[in-house]
């Protein structure tokens, strides 16, 4: 969990920078994401870290399920008496909850988007590359989407507030003098990924 749970983080900060050129609505912008588009679909050496990228995505649900089912069963029944606030935040023991959402949401993204790219009937750019621009720009068009994906993206962010730290711990990596630094960085990452994900999609609206 703490493993591939890094690794996806790693990807999102990857995965904004590239999508942070789609605030670019020139027609130079919409060419140059295009091409980027192409490149992380041809490009042998991303093409062999994106399968990487799907087995991470399905273990770590996998195991997040399975770690849930796990706790559930060793406790079936609460105490009579139980201040879970006192000891833990609410989006800490909601982590199975908040990571399926995030699943199914990653669901409906790559239909939209990854799956179009690559069996979809695009058209082409001024350049020879796959329109994948116009197709994103016509998805942010539409209220309820861009709706779900910031409500989305808040989700994404309680559980990451909990999830980039205990990595750390899970890993044995909970130094007393290292750790309140982590979990800094955990929230500042938790906060600032998810708002700059969903300020793509707003832009695109508001400016479409």
């Amino acid at each position: 969990m703490a493993l591939t749970g890094l690794f996806l983080c790693i990807f999102l900060i990857a995965h904004l920078a590239g999508n942070l050129q789609l605030l670019d609505m020139s027609p130079g912008g919409q060419l140059k994401f295009n091409a980027y588009a192409k490149f992380m679909t041809t490009f042998p050496l991303v093409k062999a870290v994106s399968y990487l990228l799907y087995a991470s995505i399905l273990f770590h649900a996998f195991d997040g399920l399975l770690l849930a089912m796990q706790n559930r069963k060793a406790r079936p029944i609460k105490y009579a008496y139980e201040k879970a606030n006192a000891s833990s935040k609410w989006f800490s023991r909601q982590m199975a909850l908040l990571g399926t959402l995030v699943l199914v949401f990653i669901v409906i993204h790559m239909k939209q988007f990854w799956y179009e790219m690559h069996w979809g009937p695009l058209g082409m750019d001024a350049d020879g590359n796959k329109d994948l621009y116009t197709l994103v720009a016509f998805s942010f068009t539409q209220l309820w989407y861009v709706v779900l994906y910031v409500i989305m993206m808040g989700v994404l962010a309680f559980h990451l507030m909990h999830g980039f730290a205990s990595a750390f711990q899970s890993l044995g990596l909970n130094h007393p003098r290292y750790m309140p630094i982590i979990k800094n960085v955990g929230v500042f990452f938790a906060v600032i990924v998810p708002i700059f994900f969903a300020l793509i999609p707003v832009w695109m609206f508001i400016n479409a």
